[in-house]
């Protein structure tokens, strides 16, 4: 009989599975630590257990470090081609595409003009989103014009690196940029024009050969990965354990490759204070800048004979050992000086 029968059913107890939205939650890469993304935001994107520096794109650091509304993009009209039609698993053309859509960049670095506290500065910021912010043909002729505008403007230029080098889609003419940048910073270097270098995470490649290691100031992220080749390169070339915190700031900053590492936080205080200070050394008096390309002349001119100590006679030369059966000829006389005329000072030139 049925009705005798106990139907054995498990408690069923009523599942509420809590549906949260995409992105409100993060995790913190060096410590695991679960952050809230509006915690995170309001902490500039680091980790407040760790302090751990999270990857942000190049508009975002452009709100952080300059003043609002005062950024003017410049160069945007310079985009990357397909001048040697690569093509791998996929055309560079569309990688390029696929780039553009998901980043909102035209190019691996946004460059323009702005001001921080007031002070006016030329801007290049890297965005590694954009190909890893590879160093492309037009990447290195935006970084180029941005110079070329801080020598005309007398601005102080500040570069942002971060990047996995030299975009080798475009063979040797991505690694020309490496040459064409630092060779305009040596004009800018001469105009007297302050440059400032940003290493953030990470900065490695052609980058970290080029432009971002040659600033008349060089700051970095703390935890930045900072280097030529990787870790892991170097210690299978080497065959040898590398020393704990390899090619990150800190160690770095004790080898003497940087100049100050800075918290994400005080970055803009510290850029800030370093143009009011260049703005204050350029309203005092200097004498007359050397012009673009007068340092070889005078290092060909300066690369004759070094003169001898006053008061010691010149070290003559050795002669060459002569030949048997032969002797050896008379050396020639010194030529004597002209006297100089009396009461007449020698000439310091």
């Amino acid at each position: 009989m049925t009705w005798l029968r106990k139907a054995k059913e498990g408690l069923k107890a009523q599942q509420r599975r809590r549906e949260l939205p995409d992105g409100l939650w993060s995790k913190c890469e060096e410590c695991g630590e679960i952050l809230y993304h509006k915690e995170l935001e309001r902490n500039l994107w680091t980790c407040g257990k760790c302090q751990f520096h999270f990857r942000i794109s190049a508009r975002t650091y452009i709100k952080i470090l300059l003043d609002e509304g005062s950024f003017q993009e410049r160069f945007s009209e310079v985009v990357s081609t397909d001048p040697l039609r690569f093509r791998d698993a996929r055309r560079y053309v569309d990688r390029i595409k696929k780039a553009r859509e998901s980043t909102g960049l035209t190019e691996a670095v946004l460059c323009g003009d702005g001001t921080i506290e007031g002070h006016p500065l030329v801007a290049a910021i890297m965005d590694f989103d954009f190909l890893g912010g590879s160093l492309a043909s037009a990447a290195g002729e935006r970084i180029a014009r941005s110079i070329l505008q801080a020598i005309e403007s007398r601005h102080p230029l500040v570069i942002l690196s971060s990047s996995g080098g030299a975009r080798m889609f475009e063979g040797i003419l991505s690694l020309m940029q490496m040459a064409k940048t630092n060779a305009l910073l040596a004009r800018l270097s001469d105009a007297g024009v302050p440059y400032i270098s940003i290493l953030t995470h990470p900065t490695t490649g052609g980058v970290t050969a080029s432009y971002a290691s040659v600033g008349d100031v060089i700051l970095a992220e703390p935890k930045a990965l900072i280097g030529f080749a990787g870790p892991r390169v170097i210690k299978q070339t080497i065959r040898q354990e590398l020393p704990e915190g390899f090619q990150r700031s800190e160690f770095l900053l004790q080898k003497g490759m940087l100049d100050r590492i800075v918290h994400r936080s005080e970055m803009r205080k510290t850029l800030a204070w370093l143009l009011r200070f260049f703005a204050a050394a350029e309203r005092l008096p200097h004498p007359p800048r050397r012009r673009a390309g007068e340092s070889l002349a005078r290092f060909r001119a300066a690369s004759g004979p070094i003169p001898s100590p006053v008061g010691h006679a010149p070290t003559a030369a050795p002669s060459p050992v002569p030949e048997r059966g032969t002797s050896p000829a008379a050396a020639p006389e010194p030529e004597s000086s002209p006297p100089s005329p009396a009461g007449a000072k020698p000439s310091t030139e």
